[in-house]
């Protein structure tokens, strides 16, 4: 089965600055590679032969680092963005898409399967399909619940609440494509909610192995220090 891909690594980076000051963000290092790099390394490995990498600022120097693809036996074309287009615009412009394909953040860093997600999407017929995780949020205060008179009725110290966030990482049908504009920003928020509005199914995989998402500076600073130790948990090697 061929399996295509498309990456998302258009954006400036603006969470993790000084940092992405010289390099994209894609091509920020994770131990001995760029975390761009770890993405492609899984997908090659997970069967993925053919991967389009959505660009926009700083294109030529992710082109310069991967080229071709061949140097992970895949093929790596591009799709250049003139102006942001957000994280679903980019796919209007990409002509030959495969009636289902992955779509992720080029920021990623996750012991998903990969194959095992694509799979069960197409075996499925699924229209869109998200791979989620649990965050916590640690509110920093004493909470108070307040009646409407002003009297207290309890109290929190420093609550903790679970919530579930998108991981960046989707299979899609192109189907999706009639919901999305032409050549005008177009985000994932913005497709939920025509998807939604339109009554049409999203379906939800929870996933409770390893992500991060490396654009935010504290994630990134835990990656470079996680990433030597767990090695072969993300590359197989």
């Amino acid at each position: 089965m061929n399996r295509r891909a498309v990456i998302l690594a258009g954006g400036k980076g603006t969470r993790l600055r000084p940092y992405t000051v010289v390099l994209p963000k894609p091509l920020m290092p994770i131990g001995d590679y760029p975390i761009l790099e770890v993405v492609i390394r899984q997908l090659a490995r997970h069967a993925f032969d053919h991967v389009t990498i959505a660009v926009n600022h700083q294109a030529e120097l992710i082109k310069a680092f991967f080229g071709d693809g061949s140097k992970w036996r895949l093929r790596i074309d591009y799709a250049r963005e003139d102006e942001p287009l957000g994280t679903m615009g980019p796919l209007k412009r990409i002509t030959d898409l495969p009636d289902h394909f992955l779509v992720m953040n080029g920021d990623v860093l996750t012991d998903l399967d990969f194959a095992a997600f694509y799979t069960e999407h197409v075996a499925a017929n699924r229209l869109f399909t998200i791979s989620s995780h649990q965050r916590q949020q640690l509110v920093d205060y004493g909470v108070l619940i307040t009646n409407a008179s002003g009297k207290l009725e309890g109290f929190q110290e420093k609550p903790v609440t679970p919530y579930e966030v998108s991981m960046g990482i989707y299979m899609v049908s192109r189907q999706i494509l009639t919901y999305i504009p032409a050549d005008r920003a177009f985000g994932f928020d913005d497709l939920m909610r025509r998807l939604l509005e339109a009554r049409q199914g999203v379906d939800v995989r929870k996933f409770s192995g390893y992500w991060l998402d490396i654009g935010r500076a504290d994630d990134y600073l835990q990656a470079i220090d996680e990433f030597s130790g767990m090695k072969p948990r993300f590359l197989n090697e």
